[in-house]
């Protein structure tokens, strides 16, 4: 959905290919937005729409340490607890709104390309012709099979029960622990229902049954506590695998289909929901013309290595998670290191998404990085940054005297404040600073336009 908002802000058509009936979820699944991916739908101007419905919270954590990223430059330093059901209802809305076509109820079951575009062939038996085609649908993807790109990486160590169901006795409320990992049961709608995860004795795959969340809630509990009313039941490891490519010609992964890891630091929403804003941009310019098709592999070098490093981290906190003596002496080593301010600033950087640094070459500590959100004067009034990018285009922010440019939104702006980065601090204040659609700096000015007809 965020992809295809992206295309159409862009004026791209576009449609999305769901299976589901309704934008509806059975559970709610991933449950949180790190404070980035919040700034990516303020740069939208719809990020006040799941706000209003979540509890802000401190999410960012490593190893049993929580990461406090109050003290970071940015206007939400915060995450955001929200169900992954609410979170799609109100993406589907706004989706909507800006006129993003759905078809609903039917799924690809394949395609063929050639050097012009891709035919896709639907199972209600409609065929499609498109200039290209994204695979977001999920860990399992047929696009990435059928497109032929590896997905390498690591077999599960552990596998685990989720849930949602009512209970006649009263859980066990909270996280557990033990040699072989972590167990909990949460409360759901008050107390009034219970979200379960509950790891197996072994690595078990395929989807549990009723008997198996049974049996498991009794081997980690003693008992059942009368679980019924399930609504929910599904299975997940710490299968860790990236694909070995994003791109196969015109056919392109995003999300959970380009990258699976362990829900652990809840990194895998916010992944999929970046990789569409930084592949969106890229496919308009050059379904447009207005860039060479080369564009779409810097899709590839900015998000892998980005994707990479999650899939690290996510399996160092799975490791972190058992409870034996050993795995706990170094989990207490970690969680003290991290009470150090740079480390934690480091880590807190890198769960939150706050310190994603694109490789666009040397020069000033903002080139790569996102852009802040400034509050800014300009001729037209006040404004401040991401509302200058709701409708997803680039804007040059001109703090100086540049001539004037016709390719790119043109914005003469005045700002007398700090110039901060997170985990970085303090930089020195630019002339004038290119702003991709996506809000990171593609080039900045000091004191002149040197690189400014390259960058743009």
């Amino acid at each position: 959905m965020m992809l295809a908002a992206e295309l159409v802000l862009a004026r791209v058509d576009v449609v999305v290919v769901e299976r589901r009936k309704s934008p509806e979820l059975e559970r709610a699944g991933g449950r949180g937005l790190h404070a980035r991916t919040i700034e990516v739908l303020d740069q939208r101007g719809i990020a006040e729409r799941f706000l209003s419905q979540g509890q802000r919270a401190q999410v960012a954590a490593f190893g049993g340490a929580v990461l406090d990223i109050s003290d970071f430059p940015t206007r939400h330093p915060y995450g955001l607890a929200l169900g992954q059901n609410e979170l799609e209802h109100i993406l589907a809305g706004w989706a909507s709104e800006i006129g993003v076509p759905f078809l609903r109820g039917c799924e690809l079951e394949g395609f063929t390309q050639d050097d012009a575009g891709v035919d896709v062939t639907l199972s209600d038996g409609r065929s499609l012709r498109a200039k290209y085609l994204v695979g977001c649908d999920g860990g399992r993807s047929l696009v990435r099979k059928a497109a032929g790109i590896d997905f390498p990486g690591w077999d599960p160590s552990i596998s685990y029960i989720i849930a949602e169901a009512s209970t006649t006795e009263e859980p066990a409320w909270g996280l557990r622990r033990d040699a072989k990992g972590t167990y909990a049961i949460g409360k759901l709608d008050g107390g009034k229902r219970a979200g379960i995860v509950l790891r197996d004795e072994e690595v078990e795959r395929g989807d549990p049954t009723e008997s198996d969340l049974r049996d498991a809630l009794a081997a980690l509990y003693g008992t059942d506590f009368g679980v019924r009313d399930i609504t929910y039941l599904s299975r997940f490891s710490d299968a860790t695998r990236q694909a070995a490519s994003y791109r196969a010609g015109r056919v392109l992964l995003a999300g959970d289909s380009a990258h699976i890891h362990s829900p652990m630091g809840g990194q895998g929403l916010n992944l999929g929901v970046q990789d569409a804003v930084n592949l969106g941009w890229k496919l308009a310019r050059v379904v447009h013309g207005t860039s060479p098709d080369a564009l779409l592999d810097t899709y590839q070098a900015e998000r892998h290595p980005v994707a990479a490093r999650a899939l690290r981290m996510t399996m160092a906190q799975t490791a972190l998670s058992r409870d034996d003596e050993r795995t706990k002496a170094v989990g207490e080593s970690v969680v003290d290191l991290l009470k150090i301010p740079e480390a934690r600033k480091r880590y807190a950087g890198i769960m939150s998404g706050l310190d994603i640094h694109y490789d666009l070459g040397a020069g000033h500590p903002l080139l790569g990085r996102r852009m802040p959100d400034l509050d800014l004067e300009t001729d037209r009034g006040p404004t401040r940054v991401f509302e200058l990018l709701h409708d997803a285009s680039a804007v040059l922010l001109d703090f100086g005297a540049l001539d004037a440019i016709d390719r790119v939104k043109h914005v003469r702006a005045r700002y007398a404040g700090a110039w901060e980065l997170p985990v970085i601090g303090a930089v020195s204040a630019p002339s004038a600073v290119l702003v991709r659609p996506d809000g990171y700096v593609a080039w900045v000015g000091e004191g002149s336009d040197a690189g400014l007809r390259d960058a743009l």
